[in-house]
Parts: structure tokens; sequence; C-alpha cells
């Protein structure tokens, strides 16, 4: 018994970890693209976020939305239609020991087991920051993606 509380800390330890290096994305708007009669209109939206570990870089993300009576509770599954452009903002400031690939945005896109996930990875060869944003699912997993990059060059005077 005491392993399984040992692994269950761990799994709660590792959680908290994951989720601290993620951000929150910032909901800039929703477009409607179709009108429903009853519930939520099928929508758009544009989220924000900026790369923590990286500062100077942003990226937008685009996402369907369902609507509907199921999307208006939640239950809906929303389709793996995305788009991804990331761009320096500012300086761009690397970290020491920055790892090749790394989750930096998360959003479940379904009440469970499907999420839109948006991994950074470092092209040392040709100085670049890619940005890869794919449909995650545990069973039948989708192969939607996009990719966006950012040449890691000066900024202003620096």
């Amino acid at each position: 018994m005491k392993r399984t509380a040992v692994l269950t800390r761990a799994s709660v330890l590792g959680v908290m970890a994951l989720s601290s290096a993620l951000v929150l994305a910032e909901e800039l708007a929703c477009v409607t693209t179709e009108w429903k009669l009853i519930g939520a209109n099928h929508k758009i939206c544009v989220d924000s976020f900026s790369d923590r570990q990286v500062p100077g870089v942003t990226c937008h993300v685009s996402q369907a939305k369902t609507g509907g009576v199921s999307g208006s509770f939640g239950l809906a599954q929303d389709p793996s239609q995305f788009s991804l452009a990331c761009r320096q903002t500012g300086p761009i400031t690397l970290p020491a020991k920055l790892p090749k690939q790394q989750v930096v945005f998360s959003e479940d896109t379904s009440i469970m087991f499907k999420e839109t996930r948006v991994i950074r990875m470092w092209d040392a060869a040709n100085n670049t920051l890619v940005y890869l944003a794919i449909s995650r699912k545990l069973i039948d997993g989708a192969p939607a993606n996009s990719i966006s990059t950012v040449p890691v060059m000066p900024w202003g005077e620096r």
C-alpha cells in the first residue's frame, strides 16, 4: 500500500510540474461559423499565449468550437481543426538548457481523451524555434497538425 501512495504522490507532482510549465491562453475573440437554433453557435476562437520559457515569442492558435446543445454544456467533441502562428514579439532570450522538444500549450477539445497540444522544438542547426500544433486523442489519434517557425534573430538595436 505504501508503494501505491508514493506512486500517487509522484503522479500528482508530475501533473503539477507539467501544468506549471504550460501556459494559459488568452481568448482574443470568437467568430460564428454556423448559427444554431438551439444552443451555442459553432465558432472559431483565437487564443494568444507567450512561451514562458522563451521570452520574446508569442503564438496564436485558432480552433473550431462545436456549438449546439452539447456544445453549450461542454459535452461536445470539437473537431481537429486549428491553425498556429508564432512570431518574435520582443528580444528572444534562450534559456541555458533548452529542451530539444517541450509541450508549451495544451487545451482539452472534448470532455475526455482529446486535446490540442503545441510542442516547441529547437532546430539548433538553423537557430530556429519550431512550434507544432497537434490533435491528440488517446483512442484513434488524429493526424491534424499545423507548424510555425521563429528564427532567433536580433531585436531592435540588440
